[in-house]
């Protein structure tokens, strides 16, 4: 049995991915800088957290420290809290109050952001965490809750090896412009407009 020569088709695929494959090479070996990055991950879609809570798990599959921060949010029964709280090299913080609508108080949101700064803020001195998740950040920023001048210094100034992820919507452009890596997400489609309620393990 004699195989078959392989069709035309065939031949400009393997032609074509050569060609990617070379210049896929070339950008692995042009990118050698080795320094901590900074992701932010903005956008009115879903999914920003959980990008970031990814982040935490392959992160922990590679045995770093990763910290936790997550301003606004007030719930502590959350599925990825629970599992990652189990993990040895976890450090979790719930820094807020609840989301702003149903606060309805911005002088308390306010001093609750800065109390949970402090928290972030020793975390972005401290080396021994290779990565610091600020979840929903961005609000403190452009809800003008925290100086933004601060908040930039000390993400500029973390350890050098210090990867950090910063999600929420509407990412001021400061802290986009610092950043090495932004996503924007947006909703294509989301089932909560067509009346479906938030699910447990999918949604919280």
């Amino acid at each position: 049995m004699t195989n078959k020569p392989p069709s035309k088709q065939d031949q400009y695929h393997q032609k074509r991915m050569q060609r990617k494959k070379a210049q896929i090479d070339a950008s692995i070996a042009k990118a050698d800088i080795e320094k901590g990055v900074m992701l932010v991950v903005t956008g009115n879609g879903k999914g920003k957290s959980t990008s970031a809570f990814g982040m935490v798990a392959r992160a922990l599959g590679h045995g770093l420290r990763v910290g936790v921060c997550q301003f606004i949010k007030s719930r502590t029964d959350t599925g990825e809290e629970a599992f990652f709280r189990q993990q040895e090299n976890v450090e979790w913080h719930v820094l807020g109050d609840g989301f702003t609508w149903d606060t309805q108080d911005r002088q308390g949101d306010i001093d609750s952001a800065k109390r949970g700064w402090q928290v972030a803020e020793t975390m972005l001195q401290d080396s021994r965490f290779d990565l610091v998740v600020l979840d929903e950040l961005t609000y403190l920023l452009s809800l003008d809750y925290l100086d933004k001048e601060p908040v930039l210094s000390a993400l500029a100034k973390r350890p050098a090896q210090q990867h950090v992820v910063v999600t929420g919507r509407s990412a001021i452009v400061e802290l986009k412009d610092m950043a090495d890596t932004v996503s924007d997400i947006r909703d294509e489609k989301h089932a909560y407009t067509s009346g479906i309620k938030a699910q447990q393990g999918v949604d919280w």
